[in-house]
């Protein structure tokens, strides 16, 4: 008997806490996750993929440091020290760019201002669970529109950190999760942390110089949508280089490629096993291709408003 009433005591939410908006919780989490020192395992799930991560966030001297780690397979980490986040992997010399948060965790607006995201989504308070023996408040994110999917988080009620982050289909099936199985909070910043400011890393890397493709825009984005980068890639193993941009609400990412027609030899739509939706039409001379865990209604329709600016 004393257990159950210690589990549902646990269960109870702080008297900070009772009378606070879905937003305030999130603007919390993003607090939390700027602030806090601590050390997170992680099971990130996509389909059949399974990945096990371990993140540690602290300050050293007053600035952020972050070091994400996948624990299977060949190494692959990501250190963030400050605005720099350098990407080390066992089969290419570590790199460095500018960015504020290691990618492949949390969405980025989970650490960065919730508002921005408002014409996008609704925040609807949920029930509350147990969640790497912590207990959790959940967050509803309900899209404004139907270019985008549903998502659900589950907040720590002691530190407002995340413990579990679940992206769904319209018919509420799962595309992506990502758990917390266990999370400790750090009174210092990791050894690893403070070690890693002292360490030699490479320079970051200049923006390639670009002197095509430039004046790609589109006549179209769903609301809350903002290009974040533009560069040039070679799509799944071609020899032809093709256009890249990046697109993003905070929560969704969406890559937009551009080739020359008949050099991408792609589907004209697929849904991949991990909820990776994937597009590609013609838009005059050039063959598109969008990829982003969106409706592919939504892909379709921001290919169709691509067009150039100042067409020769």
């Amino acid at each position: 008997m004393r257990f159950i009433l210690l589990a549902l005591v646990a269960l109870v939410l702080p008297a900070a806490a009772e009378d606070l908006s879905a937003k305030a919780w999130l603007e919390s989490m993003s607090r939390a996750l700027n602030q806090e020192q601590f050390k997170m395992s992680v099971i990130h799930l996509q389909a059949d993929h399974i990945r096990p991560m371990v993140y540690l966030h602290g300050k050293v001297a007053g600035e952020e440091v972050a070091f994400l780690e996948h624990l299977n397979g060949p190494i692959k980490n990501a250190v963030r020290i400050g605005h720099t986040v350098t990407f080390i992997d066992h089969d290419q010399p570590a790199f460095s760019v500018n960015a504020d948060r290691i990618q492949g965790l949390w969405p980025t607006v989970f650490a960065g201002n919730i508002s921005d995201i408002e014409s996008g989504y609704q925040f609807v308070l949920g029930g509350r669970s147990r969640i790497a023996g912590r207990p959790g408040q959940l967050i509803r994110f309900i899209p404004n529109d139907t270019h985008r999917y549903p998502l659900q988080v589950w907040l720590d009620m002691e530190t407002f950190l995340p413990l579990r982050y679940e992206l769904l289909t319209e018919e509420k099936e799962l595309l992506e999760q990502i758990m917390v199985v266990e999370l400790i909070v750090l009174e210092e910043p990791a050894p690893l942390l403070v070690e890693a400011v002292k360490q030699d890393w490479p320079p970051v890397i200049s923006q390639l110089d670009r002197h095509d493709g430039q004046n790609w825009t589109f006549s179209w984005l769903p609301e809350g949508f903002r290009i974040v980068a533009r560069d040039h890639h070679r799509l799944m193993g071609s020899q032809e280089p093709v256009e890249y941009v990046a697109l993003t609400d905070g929560v969704a990412n969406i890559s937009v490629y551009v080739g020359r027609a008949g050099s991408i030899p792609m589907p004209d739509e697929l849904l991949t096993r991990n909820g990776l939706g994937l597009v590609t039409e013609k838009v005059g001379n050039a063959e598109v291709v969008a990829v982003g865990r969106v409706p592919m209604a939504t892909l379709s329709r921001i290919i169709r408003s691509l067009a150039l600016d100042n067409p020769s």
